[in-house]
């Protein structure tokens, strides 16, 4: 009989000394970052100096040409000139609390110039706007070609200064000297840019076709921001172009047409330049015609800057109350 197999033997588990029964060790202090480490007060106080870089010659201009002009207008607003001497013993600057702003505000041609800047935006906001849109849609569309010519033809007229493009639209409103209305006398049809009511046409005329292109590019930018699965998501549902358009495309920029309409509202009350030139030859404008023609007449023909100061306050007050109106019905228009 075969002997039996050894069993190899154990090996003894290592013995583990006791934990120490004596008093803990107290645990070093954490290492913080130091300076120039990630999360250190180096790099804190290095992004605070990298953002002062930036906003401080920003806050120093805004308080250049707008916080000072405003505060200097405040100032003048409160005195007024006065002659004495049956104008033979000069002038002489009086304290005159708010008459200038009640003298602006009882001025009847600072309030009808107001009117006119309502009846502008009524004629110019939709179809600045509009067209913006549809050109914007449009280049946007699957069928559009050549995106980039139309882009650049179309904001080509904002590359125009607004004097200049003042100027000729001027020169092809003279009758005589333009095409237009060549063209429109061998067609028997009659019309007066310069007349009374058609003035403020060609007012409005001249500021779409300098902005229209400009707009057009900020709505073209928000349409390339629409998610493309959406648009492919209505596509399979059945829409076709123009609903797309309306229904998915233009409820999903709003933001991008609230912001035009904010900043077109702003644009269109300091109107000067167009109607400034315009009614040169529309003498029944007036030189009053908006409220900065207002302004500007008050302050360097009828010579009075402390009317002409407040009527400026009053100018930006309405501004901003502008301003808020359009961001509150703009947002109720986004939260609908």
């Amino acid at each position: 009989m075969a002997a039996p197999l050894a069993r190899p033997a154990k090996t003894p588990a290592p013995q583990t000394a006791p934990p120490p029964t004596g008093p803990a060790v107290p645990a070093g202090p954490a290492v913080s970052a130091g300076p120039g480490k990630p999360g250190g007060p180096g790099t804190r106080s290095g992004q605070r100096r990298a953002v002062a870089l930036f906003t401080i010659p920003f806050f120093a201009l805004f308080t250049a040409v707008t916080v000072l002009p405003m505060l200097y207008a405040a100032w003048m607003s409160l005195y007024r000139e006065e002659s004495s001497g049956l104008g033979f013993g000069g002038t002489e600057r009086v304290f005159a609390g708010l008459g200038n702003f009640t003298e602006a505000l009882g001025n009847e041609a600072f309030l009808r110039s107001f009117g006119n800047i309502a009846l502008y935006c009524a004629l110019y906001i939709p179809a600045m706007v509009g067209g913006a849109l549809i050109l914007a849609l449009l280049v946007d569309s699957t069928m559009a070609r050549a995106r980039r010519f139309f882009q650049i033809a179309y904001f080509l007229p904002h590359a125009v200064p607004g004097l200049i493009a003042s100027l000729i639209w001027l020169y092809l409103y003279t009758p005589g000297l333009s095409p237009i209305t060549d063209a429109l006398d061998a067609l028997g049809a009659q019309w007066n840019f310069f007349g009374q009511d058609e003035a403020i046409f060609s007012v409005v005329n001249i500021s779409a076709w300098q902005w229209i292109g400009y707009n057009m590019i900020i709505f073209y930018a928000g349409l390339q921001a629409v998610p493309r699965e959406v648009l492919e998501a209505a596509t399979v549902d059945g829409a076709g172009a123009l609903r797309t358009a309306l229904q998915v495309k233009i409820p999903m920029i709003r933001p991008t047409v609230v912001l035009t309409l904010l900043f077109t509202c702003v644009g269109a009350i300091q109107l000067f330049d167009a109607p400034k030139l315009v009614q040169l030859r529309a003498n029944t404008m007036g030189e009053d015609w908006s409220p900065t023609m207002f302004i500007y007449t008050a302050a360097f023909k009828g010579h009075d800057y402390g009317l002409a100061a407040a009527s400026s306050l009053l100018l930006a007050l309405v501004a901003g109350l502008l301003s808020f109106v359009v961001t509150k019905l703009g947002n109720r228009w986004k939260a609908s």
